[in-house]
């Protein structure tokens, strides 16, 4: 499966099967609980199984050391935490969901996502963790 010329890897487990419970392209953002830090959130979706998921440890991992203080970085294994990803209405893993420090959506993203368009597409959002 491709979503822009990035991989995705598989539906994620956290619907019954038939399709129930499933939210297409036009539902409302999340609203999720705020930032008890203040800070904005990346919340990466996947799997410790998934392929893309894997390739996107690293680059989460950076990210967490990397912007420490600017941007909270958080992974939700679909499959052992299953209520807290069905909060977020996906259709593949991984999903990146940036969210506001009030844990409003403002952008997602299914599939393999590099370090440097996150950053990007953050930058783009009005979030500039270069500068501290």
């Amino acid at each position: 499966m491709k979503n822009g010329g990035t991989s995705t890897c598989c539906p994620p487990t956290t619907h019954p099967p038939g399709g129930a419970g499933l939210h297409d392209e036009y539902d409302e953002p999340v609203q999720a609980a705020p930032s008890r830090s203040g800070l904005p959130r990346l919340v990466e979706l996947g799997s410790t199984t998934c392929i893309p998921c894997q390739m996107m440890k690293p680059i989460l991992e950076e990210l967490t050391i990397e912007y420490d203080g600017r941007l909270v970085v958080e992974f939700v294994d679909v499959h052992r935490e299953p209520k807290k990803a069905e909060r977020f209405n996906i259709h593949v893993i991984p999903t990146q969901v940036f969210l506001d420090a009030d844990g409003k959506e403002l952008f997602r993203h299914e599939g393999f996502f590099p370090k440097e368009d996150i950053l990007a597409k953050w930058a783009e959002l009005g979030f500039d963790f270069a500068q501290r």
